[in-house]
């Protein structure tokens, strides 16, 4: 699989939309906190209504909640799929499969969307400050979404091609219809990746579960994420975060695909991927630890710790890690209500002790 000429984007997008700010007023922190995405429950206005409340205050800044409990299309990968322009999508009972004509499935999917959106719009109208969007990313997709052949995405080097360019096209188209919505806002992207890992490894198992997948070049796949970043940017985005709260996350490659920051569990990272986080830190990337468990049950200074002791042990800048941006390690789909609302609390909580720890 060649990474030459690997995709082409959607054509220019002028530098000067709606919303654009200069680099200098766009910082994120000290003191920051957000979510990383999914929310338990199916309450739309309830939850948009929730998550503003919580963290629509800077230097905190709230996120597009995701809502996965309504069903198939609200999910991570049939929502990400719904992005997805003239590679439709139906639901199978192996998963989300790429079809030739679109149908009820994936009609729904854009549905769910538009219904978050109409929320947003209602909720954020005014808004002013950060708010993050939250799309899956082409490994993460292309790991997940079938072939009609019944294998997946990632063994067709040609199907690769063609769903980073749709997803990158859908990036950019959904990216600008949020700065339509909330012209003040300042749009933050974040490209989840939990699937990367094993996309790199070869790890994956073939459709019939007896063998693995061969992995994917490490160019392609930087290539690819660039892509998808670089859509989000001409669309009017003022920062890019690769999230994952995967196991072993490939830090060293991630750092090369331009994002502005990472997003990771940092109980995840070990010694090794934090010293590559440490370096890449220092030459300008941004943090954002997954810290707070998503269960709870911790105080903020326990989440304080995690980031700081392992940030002063590499011997970094004591101030500069008043910019790391604190979230939970993960989606809180899983949680219940009140943990999740309890998670953001404590995102917010260990942030503002961590800035002022750093900058006394």
């Amino acid at each position: 699989m060649s990474s030459s000429s690997f995709l082409q984007l959607p054509g220019d997008v002028p530098l000067d939309l709606p919303g654009a700010v200069p680099e200098d007023e766009v910082s994120i922190g000290p003191g920051a906190a957000t979510g990383i995405g999914s929310w338990p429950g199916t309450e739309v206005m309830e939850t948009m209504r929730l998550v503003f409340g919580e963290l629509g205050e800077s230097p905190a800044f709230p996120f597009l909640p995701e809502l996965p409990a309504r069903g198939p299309g609200a999910d991570m990968i049939g929502r990400g799929a719904g992005l997805l322009v003239d590679l439709p999508v139906d639901l199978q009972p192996s998963g989300w499969r790429l079809v030739d004509h679109p149908g009820r499935d994936h009609n729904r999917t854009q549905a769910w969307l538009r219904q978050d959106l109409d929320v947003l719009a209602e909720v954020g109208d005014g808004y002013d400050g950060l708010l993050k969007l939250q799309v899956t990313g082409p490994w993460t997709l292309a790991a997940s979404l079938w072939l009609p052949r019944l294998e997946r995405v990632v063994v067709d080097p040609g199907a690769c091609r063609d769903l980073v360019a749709s997803l990158a096209e859908g990036v950019l188209q959904h990216v600008e219809e949020v700065q339509r919505l909330l012209p003040r806002a300042r749009l933050v992207l974040q490209v989840d990746e939990p699937s990367l890992t094993a996309v790199m490894e070869g790890s994956l198992p073939t459709a019939s579960g007896f063998g693995r997948l061969r992995p994917v070049d490490e160019p392609v796949i930087v290539e690819a994420l660039r892509a998808v970043l670089e859509a989000g940017e001409r669309a009017g985005a003022v920062r890019t975060v690769i999230h994952s709260c995967a196991p072993k996350p490939p830090v060293d490659v991630l750092v090369r695909t331009g994002a502005s920051a990472l997003s990771l569990d940092i109980s995840q990272l070990g010694t090794q991927r934090w010293e590559q986080l440490a370096e890449a830190t220092e030459n300008g990337l941004g943090l954002w630890a997954g810290a707070v468990p998503t269960s709870g049950g911790v105080k903020p200074e326990a989440v304080v710790d995690s980031i700081w002791n392992p940030w002063r042990k590499l011997g970094l800048d004591a101030a500069a890690a008043a910019d790391i941006v604190v979230t939970p390690t993960c989606g809180l789909a899983g949680s219940s209500p009140q943990q999740a609302r309890s998670a953001l609390r404590l995102a917010r909580e260990a942030a503002r002790i961590l800035a002022d720890r750093a900058l006394e």
